[in-house]
């Protein structure tokens, strides 16, 4: 993590906190909130700071470029040199791992350490830019204001992706109400809550699974090990995403939502629409619609839809498991589309929700393993691995505590809408759920057990 959890929780984010609520003048406070932001980023990597500002100040300048005399260079320069940060310092390795698997070569690595974060604040300066060249009323001649949208710390290491129109006004003008900033403190709370109380007991599940020797695993472990991944994964990036929409909230911003039980699904495009919805809206938007969209005929939007889950899946990682991921759902968005997959007869029931979680579950399986070896291996187990497979299974049922078993349930039921029926409606009981939620989390935290976000490594 950029800060250690303890200090961004305890020393960190309530300094600037108070700071922010002692200073009245909005130009003041957005200082505070950009220094604060730079120290945020700078704190576990220092050396890749001038990365992230090169990668401002290259936004910035195009922006100008595409609201002035030259549009298209703009645009151009900062499409050609967002990709081809990403491309350095993302995917240099993996691409001369491919030739060399490939080929048979020994092309040398180049040891880069991926620099956090980089995958959002790249999508994101590169959206202001596109907008510019769109409508050039969104262009912004101020350089503090582009570099706090993209390096404010709330949501600059893990998203959401936020688009600059959205929060712009905010920039400039913003309140900061008592209800306002409770709202957001609960809201962090729960998201503190998710990853600490929820992703983390479902990923020393998980972990001890996609651990086992290919040959130990079996159905019951594998199949066990994927869905508690499935549920990782989800309760911690929307964790993330409800702690930034919370931080967002107590310093006056607003950020449009990330998630929206997308578990409940019962189609793969009905999944994308409720899963990491500021990455599938940014794709739509910069990618799937310049592409063409579905305005050129089915055979051009099937390859359109393909494209833009083959970047997805890349986007996520410079690995093959994540292309493959992405290109899976690429081929059940395109089967329903063609009616293959009759997604109109699935809408809305229960096999419908059935087939898009196995589609899912199965998808993570590929994300979460290390290698198409061990992706291979779970498939093996999960639908051929009869048997005990006694080093699986013991492993699986040294896990299955009172607590986990709680923890499952609860996860179970926190990933659809049912569980908002249950949220008291009295501010009193609801301010102190959220503060015995925090003392848990406090005391998992004092506990040692807190492991960085799945999603600080994209």
């Amino acid at each position: 993590m950029v800060f250690s959890s303890a200090i961004f929780l305890f020393i960190f984010l309530p300094v600037v906190f108070v700071l922010d609520r002692v200073l009245s003048n909005v130009r003041v406070k957005n200082m505070l909130l950009l220094i604060a932001s730079l120290i945020f980023y700078s704190f576990g990597q220092p050396v890749y700071l001038p990365l992230l500002l090169l990668s401002v100040v290259l936004n910035y300048a195009c922006g100008l470029l595409a609201a002035g005399k030259y549009p298209k260079l703009g645009v151009g320069i900062a499409v050609v040199g967002g990709v081809g940060l990403l491309a350095v310092f993302k995917y240099a390795d993996f691409a001369l791992g491919t030739i060399n698997d490939l080929l048979g070569m020994s092309l040398p690595m180049t040891g880069i350490a991926l620099p956090i974060g980089i995958s959002f604040f790249t999508f994101q300066g590169l959206s202001y830019v596109i907008d510019v060249y769109r409508d050039r009323s969104v262009v912004s001649r101020s350089f503090v204001k582009i570099l706090l949208y993209i390096s404010y710390f709330p949501q600059l290491i893990a998203g959401p992706i936020v688009k600059y129109h959205d929060i712009e006004k905010e920039i400039d003008q913003r309140r900061t109400t008592p209800h306002e900033t409770a709202l957001g403190i609960r809201r962090f709370i729960c998201g503190l809550s998710k990853k600490l109380l929820i992703s983390n007991v479902m990923g020393q599940m998980a972990d001890a699974v996609f651990a086992l020797p290919a040959g130990e695993i079996g159905m019951f472990a594998a199949w066990t090990g994927a869905i508690c991944y499935t549920l990782q994964i989800y309760f911690d990036f929307s964790g993330y995403s409800d702690m930034a929409i919370g931080m967002g909230r107590m310093f006056g911003f607003h950020f449009l939502e990330n998630f929206d039980y997308p578990y409940t699904a019962t189609t793969i495009q009905e999944f994308w629409r409720r899963w990491h919805i500021s990455l599938s809206t940014w794709f739509r938007d910069y990618l799937y619609i310049p592409l063409g969209g579905n305005r050129k005929g089915r055979i051009r939007t099937w390859v359109n839809r393909v494209i833009v889950f083959f970047t997805t899946g890349l986007w996520h990682g410079a690995n093959w498991t994540f292309v493959l991921w992405g290109l899976w759902h690429g081929l059940f968005s395109v089967l329903e589309d063609s009616g293959i997959v009759p997604a109109r007869r699935l809408k809305g029931r229960v096999l419908g929700h059935v087939y898009t979680m196995l589609v899912v579950v199965l998808g993570f399986t590929l994300f979460r393993a290390a290698s198409l070896a061990q992706a291979g291996a779970m498939f093996s187990a999960m639908f051929t691995g009869i048997g005990l497979h006694w080093a699986g299974t013991v492993t699986v049922c040294s896990l299955l505590t009172p607590v986990f078993l709680l923890t499952l349930f609860l996860a179970l039921l926190l990933s659809i809408p049912t569980a908002k029926r249950f949220q008291p409606k009295n501010e009193v009981l609801t301010l102190a759920g959220a503060m015995v939620l925090l003392v848990l989390c406090m005391f998992n935290l004092s506990a040692g057990t807190f492991n960085p976000f799945i999603y600080f490594q994209f």
